[in-house]
């Protein structure tokens, strides 16, 4: 996979092999390194919303009763792109859907950008204010005016000099972790995120181009105003989030969703995580309904009918019905867990463990270094 060309919201300067490899799948030929196919999800990416996840092999479930050797790969901007392994070319119903362009001079808008219509969308519905919510009557009020003071126009809303809304936002969507698949019932498995993010694109004074060429360029890990060097614009953008943040829209924020690849509707989905262990202004709640939190990290799924997930932002490994997403067992981690439990067997005594890594939660400032495993007889 690719991600799109640096940097991450301005492609005036991209060139044509940008335009071709920006957050695309590429398939190399393993003996001799040539390349067999590349499929590109966005068109000149100005969102952030490249591939981190890695892509999955499958056998996919035609219409016409066989299975077709897939790509499957889930993508920030809660999309689901289904390729035949062989030629790249989709196996289910893709459109270049048409989007604005913004008021960026010299930006290299793309007219229409691929979305995946013939599979579910998850995480990117196109907001309104009545989707608006808060702890308290003040901060939904004040996301609501946000809301209404932003340039929203759905998904691929280009940023420009004026504020707008991007939703889901750079963390996606699907992220870091891959999809879990049961092959004997033909089901998907993913959890996924919906932080929005509004962004505005500044032009730079000398007094930040002199910042730059000083070697006193920020590191573009956080929010606020940031230079983006080479570029004549530095990025203002944050969370669209309240004052406690707590995301602007409605929960859930993290669900963990099954799909019959059978008839492409989702099977189910549910909230994952809780406010036990986090919480407005970094203060745990203490509280365990399931609310359903931003989650990275991904889902395994058993050949038994489990799904296992530890990757919430309170500290819990999880098993769910893979039938249902029933919760039928949880276990309490030392500290959170960012990371994708794995299955093993154990040659010395046949059985079979499940086993996750704990080195801290998304927004938590409790860390570890912890490998626990467990038994399943």
């Amino acid at each position: 996979m690719f991600g799109e060309a640096t940097v991450n919201l301005w492609g005036g300067n991209r060139q044509p092999l940008d335009h071709k490899y920006n957050s695309s799948i590429l398939a190399l030929d393993a003996t001799t390194g040539k390349e067999k196919w590349v499929y590109q999800t966005v068109h000149n990416d100005l969102w952030d919303f490249d591939l981190p996840m890695q892509p999955s092999l499958v056998d996919f479930p035609m219409q016409e009763g066989k299975n077709q050797p897939a790509v499957v790969i889930g993508t920030k901007s809660g999309q689901f792109f289904v390729l035949d392994r062989l030629t790249g070319k989709p196996l289910t119903k893709v459109i270049e859907q048409p989007v604005k362009a913004a008021d960026i001079p010299g930006e290299q808008y793309s007219p229409t950008q691929p979305r995946s219509v013939e599979m579910p969308q998850i995480g990117n519905q196109t907001l309104t204010e009545s989707d608006m919510w808060g702890a308290t009557p003040f901060d939904q009020l004040m996301c609501r005016i946000g809301f209404k003071s932003m340039r929203y126009e759905g998904l691929y809303t280009a940023p420009g000099k004026d504020k707008s809304l991007s939703f889901p936002g750079s963390l996606g969507g699907m992220n870091w972790g891959s999809i879990a698949f049961d092959p004997s019932h033909q089901y998907m498995f993913v959890n996924d995120m919906r932080l929005g993010l509004w962004i505005q694109l500044i032009e730079q004074t000398p007094e930040d181009l002199a910042i730059q060429a000083n070697g006193g360029e920020k590191v573009n890990t956080g929010m606020g105003a940031v230079p983006m060097k080479g570029t004549p614009y530095k990025v203002n953008k944050d969370r669209f989030w309240s004052k406690l943040n707590i995301p602007c829209q409605k929960p859930p924020y993290g669900t963990m969703t099954a799909i019959d690849m059978k008839t492409r509707q989702i099977a189910w989905q549910v909230p994952m995580g809780t406010v036990e262990d986090t919480g407005p202004m970094g203060i745990k709640m203490g509280l365990k309904a399931p609310i359903g939190m931003p989650t990275i990290g991904g889902p395994m799924a058993t050949q038994g009918g489990l799904v296992f997930f530890a990757a919430t932002q309170d500290y819990y490994l999880r098993a769910l019905d893979s039938s249902s997403g029933k919760e039928l067992w949880k276990s309490r981690l030392p500290v959170g867990s960012q990371g994708t439990p794995i299955s093993y067997v154990s040659p010395k005594t046949g059985k079979q463990y499940v086993m996750v890594t704990a080195g801290g939660a998304r927004q938590s400032p409790d860390h570890g270094d912890y490998v626990i495993a467990y038994s399943l007889k």
